[in-house]
């Protein structure tokens, strides 16, 4: 009787062990760093309209980046990440699908929104939780979400998106709908249950989904080396049975390349797909972090001299389609529209404090009528603590 168990491995008749080494994953990269492409690089499919949407998607992040950063700084907000040095990783990748492709976000992709069309007004709105915030202030900062852009809400515990992005490329797969799930997250993230969990089902269950990690070296001051002893995190996609891709993550075309046939795999063929994008986090974890403590200078200069934007802005002069004149007048606007609309949402109310207990249930039970009215008695009786909240009571 044949034995169930057996496989299509080949059999050995003494022990052969297998190391890090016994499996070599190459990098994609298609642009230098000068602008010129490799010999041999294959472009991925991309017109002068496209290109250039990416490119003044990297100028618009680039600017709410450090206008964000310095409203941090004066105390206007409470906080902020940004994501400079990886913007090629989000935005490159968010270019190759479809428009009702879902987005889950871990919280350093405010370029992929940004190529979506969230304006600068929404992600004011949001950064300052006023009554115009999509989400009614319930979430700290740049904690985005879009219905209407297919990109989910973006929530603080590490890792939850990552089940959540199997599932949901499940009921795409179960609805016969032509669509993707990307789902981004970083190397540190990869040290959660969820991403074992997530990987697992999706390569069970052939559902198409894209997991999109953006490896920039540091889970907020834990280098990679102290995370994990393997090649990275692309050795794991294919443990789990997934198609497996490294890329080099401050190349936008490569992204480009390797998330269009990604797509293809995933939407065509029912194939989840890893993506590894090997970046950097030029910046500080958050505003609340120094990484002066666990890195040093030269390390950060290294990488600053392979910048993304700077490498793409030199394939698009080449190709005649962009030149420095438009460059200083483009990022003279993009400043000026975000510091318009952070002025204009400084000004707007903050949501009303019914928001806070509504959305969950049909009826207001009990309990939170009574929750509902030992807040508002505590703010009536602390107002000077609840600055604007305190003014709105009376509207409600």
């Amino acid at each position: 009787m044949s034995d169930k168990r057996e496989t299509d491995a080949l059999i050995v008749h003494k022990p052969v062990f297998f190391d890090a080494t016994s499996l070599h994953i190459p990098t994609l990269r298609i642009l230098r760093e000068d602008g010129t492409l490799y010999p041999d690089a294959v472009l991925p499919d991309l017109d002068q309209e496209l290109a250039l949407k990416i490119y003044d998607t990297f100028l618009f992040i680039r600017a709410l980046d450090e206008r964000m950063l310095a409203s941090q700084r004066q105390g206007r907000i409470s906080f902020y990440m940004t994501e400079t040095g990886e913007e090629a990783a989000d935005i490159g990748s968010a270019a190759a699908l479809a428009d009702d492709d879902m987005i889950m976000a871990q919280y350093r992709e405010q370029g992929a929104l940004a190529f979506r069309g969230f304006t600068p007004d929404q992600f004011m709105n949001q950064i300052f939780s006023n009554e115009k915030d999509l989400g009614k202030g319930r979430q700290m900062p740049i904690h985005y979400g879009s219905r209407e852009l297919h990109y989910m809400t973006i929530s603080s515990p590490l890792g939850t998106q990552l089940p959540q992005a199997t599932g949901y490329a499940f009921a795409f797969k179960a609805q016969q709908k032509a669509n993707c799930v990307i789902c981004y997250f970083g190397e540190g993230a990869a040290s959660e249950g969820d991403f074992h969990a997530a990987l697992n089902m999706a390569g069970v269950f052939k559902v198409p989904v894209i997991f999109f990690c953006r490896n920039n070296g540091y889970a907020i001051s834990t280098p990679a080396h102290e995370q994990y002893a393997g090649d990275g995190i692309a050795p794991r996609g294919i443990g789990y049975g997934l198609k497996t891709i490294r890329v080099d993550g401050n190349d936008v075309l490569a992204v480009l390349k390797a998330t269009q046939d990604a797509r293809k795999l995933a939407v065509e063929q029912h194939q989840p797909v890893l993506i590894e994008a090997m970046t950097y986090r030029l910046g500080a974890h958050s505003s609340s972090d120094d990484p002066s403590g666990y890195r040093n200078k030269s390390e950060e200069d290294t990488w600053r001299a392979k910048c993304p934007v700077l490498r793409f802005k030199h394939w698009l002069v080449q190709q005649s389609w962009w030149d420095e004149n438009q460059d200083v007048q483009r990022k003279q606007l993009h400043r000026d529209a975000i510091m318009a609309a952070m002025k204009k949402a400084e000004k707007v109310a903050p949501p009303p404090l019914d928001d806070l207990f509504t959305d969950v249930y049909d009826t207001l039970p009990w309990h939170l009528q009574e929750q509902q009215a030992e807040l508002i008695s505590h703010i009536r009786k602390y107002p000077q603590a609840y600055v604007k909240t305190a003014g709105r009571l009376g509207d409600e």
